[in-house]
C-alpha cells in the first residue's frame, strides 16, 4: 500500500498537534491540515493556555491526569529549551484561592504540577475575602507563539497546509484515506453533534510587567494569567452564547473582579478584549468512526470537545488520537493485503 494520505481538518492547538503526533508515531504518513482560520484567528489564539486542568465529567479521572501529565512533560521540556521563549511557555507559581474550603483539598493534577502546598496563613492575608488557597507552579503558554512554533514544526516535517471550509467529511474521501476531525464548536455543525455547546469566553489581556504570580479564584471564573509580554484577566463561561462580540459591561465586571484580586492591575495599560468559543461536552470525543456510502469506506478520527481544559491535555488527547490513526492504518493495509490474496 502507498503512503497512507491523512487529512487533519482544524488548525487550533487540537489540530496542530495532532497532526504533529501524527508524523512522529507514523512518519511514512502524508498529512495534509485543512481549515477555514489558522493562528491568530483560532479559537485556541484567545485561550489563556494556562495548564490548569478542567474535569470532565464524562472521562475517567485517570484518563485526565494521563493526557495533563503527558502534555506537561512535554510542555515542561520546552520550556526548558533554548525554544521556550519563542514557543511561548513558561513556568510561572502563583495561588489558587477559595472561598470555603473545597471538598477536595487535593486535585487530582496536584502531583503533577509543581510544589503544590496549602497556602500559610501569612499568604491568605493578601486575599482578605478568601479563607483557604493552595500554591503551586505551573506552566503557561502564551498560545499565538504556540501556535506558530507549532505549525513552524509541522511544515519541517513536509506537512501541507490549506485554507478550506470542510462542509462535509465524505467530501474528503476520494482525495484521503484518513480524516481527523479537530474541528472544535465547527463539529457541532460538520457532524452533527448535539453533545457539543459552546461556552462563551470574554478575556482581557493587558500590559502590567510588575505582576509576575497567577491568581485564581476557585470557582474559575476569575483569574490573572501572567504570560511572556502579556497578563490574561478572566472571565466568563456563558454557556449556550454563539456571540463572537465583546461586550463592554462584560469586560468592566472582569475587570474589576481582577483588581479586587490584585489591586495593583489597576495601573494596566493597552486593555484589549477577546472572545472565544469554547467546545464543550460531558467528555473529549476521542473515538475510531468509520463512514461508508455505496460500499465505500472513510475510516475517520475525532478528536474535539475540549471545552475549557483544551491546552492543559491537548498532547495527551494528541498522542491517543494518532494511535487511532495508528490503528486505521493498521486495518487499511490488513484488508489491501487481503484484497491481494
Amino acid at each position: 500500500m502507498a503512503a497512507p494520505k491523512v487529512a487533519v481538518v482544524g488548525a487550533g492547538v487540537i489540530g496542530l498537534s495532532t497532526a504533529l503526533c501524527i508524523m512522529e508515531t507514523c512518519p511514512s504518513c502524508s498529512v495534509t491540515i485543512l481549515s477555514e482560520q489558522f493562528s491568530p484567528n483560532t479559537t485556541s489564539d484567545v485561550a489563556a493556555g494556562m495548564l490548569i486542568p478542567h474535569t470532565y465529567p464524562g472521562t475517567p479521572i485517570h484518563v485526565q491526569k494521563q493526557w495533563f501529565k503527558e502534555t506537561f512533560t512535554y510542555l515542561f521540556a520546552i520550556s526548558n529549551s533554548a525554544e521556550a521563549s519563542e514557543a511561548g511557555i513558561h513556568l510561572v507559581s502563583g495561588w489558587q484561592v477559595f472561598k470555603n474550603t473545597p471538598k477536595e483539598e487535593l486535585p487530582f493534577w496536584s502531583d503533577v504540577v509543581l510544589g503544590f502546598r496549602p497556602m500559610s496563613k501569612a499568604e491568605l492575608q493578601k486575599f482578605p475575602q478568601h479563607q483557604f488557597g493552595q500554591a503551586f507552579a505551573t506552566l503557561k503558554c502564551d498560545c499565538p507563539p504556540y501556535l506558530l512554533w507549532l505549525e513552524k514544526r509541522l511544515k519541517a516535517t513536509g506537512v501541507q497546509m490549506y485554507t478550506r471550509k470542510v462542509a462535509d467529511l465524505w467530501e474528503l474521501h476520494s482525495e484521503y484515506d484518513i480524516v481527523v476531525n479537530c474541528t472544535g464548536i465547527g463539529a457541532h455543525q460538520l457532524v452533527g453533534d448535539k453533545k457539543l455547546f459552546p461556552i462563551r469566553g470574554q478575556v482581557l489581556k493587558v500590559h502590567a510587567p510588575w505582576v509576575k504570580n497567577f491568581i485564581r479564584d476557585g470557582d474559575g471564573l476569575t483569574y490573572i494569567y501572567p504570560g511572556i509580554h502579556r497578563i490574561t484577566l478572566g472571565g466568563t463561561r456563558e454557556k449556550e452564547n454563539w456571540s463572537l462580540s465583546p461586550d463592554p459591561g462584560t469586560s468592566k465586571d472582569i475587570f474589576d473582579r481582577c483588581c479586587s484580586l490584585e489591586p495593583s492591575l489597576g495601573g494596566a495599560q493597552d486593555i484589549q478584549v477577546k472572545v472565544g468559543l469554547r467546545p464543550s461536552r460531558q467528555c473529549v470525543r476521542l473515538q475510531r468512526e468509520v463512514l461508508s456510502q455505496g460500499g465505500v469506506k472513510l475510516p475517520v478520527v475525532h478528536n474535539y470537545g475540549h471545552g475549557a481544559g483544551g491546552f492543559s491535555v491537548h498532547r495527551g488527547t494528541a498522542k491517543e488520537a494518532a494511535c487511532l490513526v495508528g490503528e486505521c492504518i493498521a486495518a487499511l493495509q490488513d484488508s489491501s493485503s487481503r484484497a491481494k490474496l
